[in-house]
């Protein structure tokens, strides 16, 4: 049930569920957006994007507040008159990738793996060339070896003979949730990222920046990556219609689909009432 009043933070993934399927964002979605901060919420994109998209990112929801990118394991204050400040920067040690793929190619065979390891605008993924990744146009096909040489930010692996939602349920069970976190955003590929980093830890950086119980949060989603964001949040837990079958089952209420601007309609009807 939703609590009666107003959110006291909001917070929304991007990607297929703020954004559109043609990769844009509609003037109507930002007008809502704005007035969301008039009324004195602050506003939170959460996604999966890594820093090195901060700038797409930025134009995607020009009325943030803060951003939790990296699938919660890079944080930033965009509130601060001086300029963007990391509140948070996790990174996944070479050493520990190394060996959890290895056991996942154990188990389930050779992968396909990218890894972003630069922050710097619109850097490329490197790694393994696979026809399905929706971005070639920043991505760098590199030998493993020299993908592996440093830390992460985050890594994607995927695999012929499992889909996502089944090759995320291998990672998980076979390595410890205090070596890496696991999850997947529709892109086709498992995202490996560092211990404890999710949507929800990143938004916890927020919620205590402000002074802000997640009780006080609503928050939208559409993938399982925003599961755990799901799980924390309190105010209500809203999906798109488009969203993924578990996020659906986890949400509170389900808006309109990305394409029909449904977070704004929803933000719209809850600023008029």
């Amino acid at each position: 049930m939703t609590r009666p009043g107003l959110p006291k933070l909001i917070a929304t993934d991007l990607d297929g569920t703020l954004v559109r399927s043609d990769e844009t964002v509609s003037a109507y979605t930002h007008e809502v957006l704005d007035r969301v901060r008039a009324a004195g919420i602050p506003v939170v994109g959460a996604t999966g994007r890594g820093p090195r998209l901060a700038e797409m990112t930025r134009n995607d929801i020009r009325a943030a507040d803060f951003l939790v990118m990296a699938g919660g394991g890079r944080v930033v204050d965009q509130s601060d008159p001086a300029g963007p400040l990391v509140l948070r920067d996790e990174r996944l040690p070479r050493e520990t990738l190394v060996r959890l793929l290895a056991a996942l190619e154990a188990e389930v065979g050779p992968l396909t793996v990218m890894v972003e390891a630069s922050d710097e605008p619109d850097a490329p993924l490197w790694g393994d060339y696979h026809p399905s990744w929706p971005y070639p146009e920043l991505f760098q096909a590199r030998p493993r070896e020299e993908c592996l040489a440093g830390d992460v930010i985050k890594a994607f692996a995927r695999t012929a003979d499992h889909d996502p939602d089944a090759l995320l349920a291998v990672a998980r069970r076979i390595v410890p949730p205090e070596v890496a976190a696991f999850t997947q955003s529709g892109l086709g590929f498992i995202e490996i990222c560092p211990p404890g980093v999710d949507k929800a830890s990143g938004l916890t950086v927020v919620a205590q920046r402000l002074g802000v119980d997640p009780a006080d949060v609503l928050v939208f989603g559409d993938m399982p990556n925003d599961l755990p964001m799901f799980e924390w949040a309190g105010w209500a837990r809203v999906a798109v219609s488009n969203a993924h079958p578990a996020v659906r089952s986890a949400a509170d209420e389900v808006t309109l689909r990305n394409d029909d601007d449904g977070v704004a309609i929803y933000l719209d009807r809850l600023l008029s009432r």
